[in-house]
């Protein structure tokens, strides 16, 4: 009597397996990542990640019946559970700036999305994420489109809006961050920024237990709170891994304590490509902004693609006009580096100074004299922008390190090899820089889908 031929049944991101106990073919299953005996079914299940079921069909030849399909995806969203059609193919446009695609098993269309730069996999949800850009939808239009399957394509809706934290004014007995804490930040020459994000943010912390002692506090508190931002104040990703990094602080370094992984839910940042501007917007931007004070800051930060930090921080002495050059001190990691100084900038910002007749620092704000100079805000600056793109209607949400962006992707396009924009950006890995190849549209337009040079 012949033995009974093993049996696999793909279902969606499972594969059940049945098969008589054998110890070699035991050892092999236990080598899949994640595969577990399902004791009530007497089958195995393996997750149908890339590769498995080739696997197992090698291991197993002969001995294997014909592979069962269900090709059927599911995603949930918003608590809503939906299957998709096996020749579908889901794409939804995330809040984060990502696009999440949804899909039974596809070899081909799987390479595609590991082709791109960031790519995710959501083991949890069973779906893949990728950056969101106009040319990564494109590419993956165009491969579903080969591949002969339907593209459904959605966005997420809004956000929910942050609420809001409890006022100090309405917490009884508030207490303020131990001064301890601030020395500490300083001493360990945390930049001023993080300073002022740190401390509330710890705050915050400390009243939201008003009635435990400092020194009783720990992981289950930084794990409760954690939870209390995520679930009730609905605060994005960046501001909890703040406000866990804020605690971490305080227990290892102002209190000396261990250092320790706490076990909380961290936040994943998913990796989204910067918005930036065509050469035909910064131009448009430019010409809204009349006023020369402010037309000469934005030139400024977009020409040398400054951070809007770096701006308000350069001094008179750090235009070198006879090397052309700009120098900035002591930026990001505590580095010093030069840039580019473009003459049409040089020219406006001559035309300004004679205007304006700054003392020590090239931007200088309101109130300010020659025997205390006063740093322009970065608040004004974003205003100045805001301004200027009312009047321009561009519907990009454009922010004031977009200009950044946009320099550095503008220098790629016209031929800048990555390594000098990395330099002159300031970035201490190029992996950083190399985002903006993944950004440009150089030349996409000039790619031809295969589909066009049949004679259909």
């Amino acid at each position: 009597m012949e033995p009974k031929p093993i049996q696999v049944e793909v279902i969606g991101k499972k594969i059940i397996l049945k098969m008589p106990k054998n110890e070699a073919d035991v050892k092999f299953i236990l080598t899949l990542r994640y595969s577990k005996w399902n004791k009530e079914g007497f089958f195995w299940e393996i997750p149908h990640f890339p590769g498995n079921l080739e696997r197992i069909q090698q291991h197993f030849g002969e001995r294997l019946g014909p592979v069962i399909r269900h090709e059927t995806a599911s995603t949930e969203s918003t608590g809503q559970s939906r299957k998709i059609d096996k020749n579908q193919v889901l794409v939804i446009k995330t809040r984060a700036g990502r696009l999440k695609l949804v899909f039974g098993y596809n070899a081909t269309l799987t390479k595609t999305i590991k082709s791109i730069p960031y790519y995710q996999w959501d083991m949890k949800n069973k779906w893949w994420t990728i950056p969101y850009s106009e040319q990564f939808l494109e590419e993956v239009k165009r491969k579903v489109g080969e591949l002969g399957l339907n593209l459904v394509f959605e966005e997420e809706e809004k956000k929910t809006e942050v609420v809001a934290k409890v006022s100090p004014n309405d917490i009884p007995n508030y207490r303020k961050c131990p001064e301890e804490f601030i020395h500490k930040l300083e001493e360990r020459r945390y930049s001023q920024s993080t300073i002022r994000a740190y401390v509330p943010l710890f705050e915050e912390f400390l009243n939201h237990f008003p009635d435990l002692d400092i020194n009783d506090f720990g992981e289950k508190e930084i794990m409760e709170f954690s939870h209390y931002l995520v679930t009730v104040r609905k605060v994005s990703s960046s501001h909890q891994n703040q406000a866990i990094n804020a605690a971490k602080f305080y227990f290892e370094k102002v209190k000396g304590g261990e250092r320790k992984y706490y076990h909380v839910d961290r936040p994943i940042r998913e990796k989204a490509l910067p918005e930036v501007c065509s050469e035909e917007e910064i131009i448009a931007i430019f010409k809204a902004t009349e006023n020369l004070k402010h037309k000469a800051i934005l030139m400024t930060i977009y020409s040398a693609g400054l951070r809007i930090s770096e701006l308000i921080n350069l001094k008179i002495k750090d235009i070198d006009s006879k090397r052309m050059q700009i120098r900035i001190e002591q930026a990001k990691g505590k580095k010093d580096r030069y840039t580019i100084l473009s003459p049409k900038t040089l020219k406006i910002l001559r035309e300004y100074f004679k205007n304006e007749k700054p003392s020590e620092f090239l931007f200088e704000g309101q109130g300010s004299t020659n025997e205390k100079p006063i740093r322009y805000s970065a608040r004004s600056i974003q205003a100045i922008l805001k301004q200027s793109l009312e009047i321009t209607r561009i519907k990009k949400k454009v922010t004031v390190h977009t200009l950044r962006h946009s320099f550095a992707t503008h220098l790629l396009e016209n031929g800048t090899d990555l390594r000098y924009i990395q330099s002159l950006l300031g970035h201490e890995s190029p992996k950083t820089t190399q985002i903006y190849t993944h950004i440009t549209t150089k030349g996409f337009d000039q790619i031809i889908s295969p589909l066009d040079k049949l004679d259909i």
